[in-house]
């Protein structure tokens, strides 16, 4: 089957691709750096055609409210558009466990996201998982690391793109079972215990967003609520599997 990979260039792209060939299909990468704007629809139409599935990875890195809608707003409505138009049977899009209960600017990005795709013309599933070990990793390269006070249940990037080649290899479900990890962690010591796999020396220091926003993500807003899917991999193993690359 070909699938079109929107963002497979990022981690969880780039992890989809490769379990997709893993699985004999031949996916297509839908970026910038291979002429495609998801934000204009630039190279869309070509990028999609043929394509029997779609998966939609694509970001943008942002806290502002703003920034985060007209990206994902736009992209959404392209990528849509040009499924549509292209024939393309499933489209599976990746959001946040708890997006819709945290008024966080990055959020209100994934609501519009999944507004566009649930109100669209394509078959679709979305796909809520957690945050990925990997999360703090981009924040860790600074000397002082700024780590927010969240809850979560952090999940294995590789195993959350797993899931979402498995759910585009079937029919169309609307919204999946939730995706998180095997345990609960609190994202600063997950934080702390990553840069100590690299042998960084860095601070890490926590922060907590002010008021309500603060308040839901420290209390357990972006966790699963009842029954959902479960990564496989643990911390500790990402963890040692950092220390044996070292």
């Amino acid at each position: 089957m070909k699938v079109a990979v929107a963002g497979g260039t990022g981690l969880v792209g780039g992890m989809v691709v490769a379990e997709l060939r893993a699985a004999g299909h031949e996916p297509v990468v839908l970026s910038r750096s291979r002429g495609v704007d998801l934000r204009t629809g630039a190279g869309l139409a070509a990028g999609v055609a043929g394509c029997r599935a779609v998966i939609d990875v694509g970001n943008v890195v942002t806290v502002s409210r703003k920034t985060s809608v007209e990206f994902f707003a736009a992209a959404s409505r392209n990528l849509v558009a040009a499924a549509h138009r292209a024939g393309v049977a499933h489209l599976v899009a990746l959001s946040i466990v708890g997006c819709d209960r945290v008024d966080f600017g990055y959020y209100f990005g994934k609501r519009a996201q999944e507004e566009v795709v649930a109100g669209g013309p394509v078959p679709w599933t979305i796909l809520r998982a957690t945050q990925f070990f990997e999360f703090p990793e981009p924040l860790l390269a600074k000397p002082i690391a700024l780590v927010p006070r969240m809850l979560s249940q952090p999940v294995a990037a590789a195993d959350t793109a797993a899931e979402l080649v498995r759910l585009v290899e079937r029919e169309p479900v609307g919204r999946a079972p939730e995706l998180g990890g095997p345990e609960r962690l609190d994202m600063v010591d997950v934080a702390r215990r990553l840069s100590a796999a690299h042998g960084r020396r860095g601070l890490v220091v926590p922060v907590s967003p002010p008021g309500r926003v603060g308040a839901a993500m420290r209390g357990g807003a972006l966790l699963p609520r009842g029954e959902h899917a479960c990564g496989s991999r643990t911390f500790a193993e990402h963890l040692a599997a950092i220390r044996a690359a070292r």
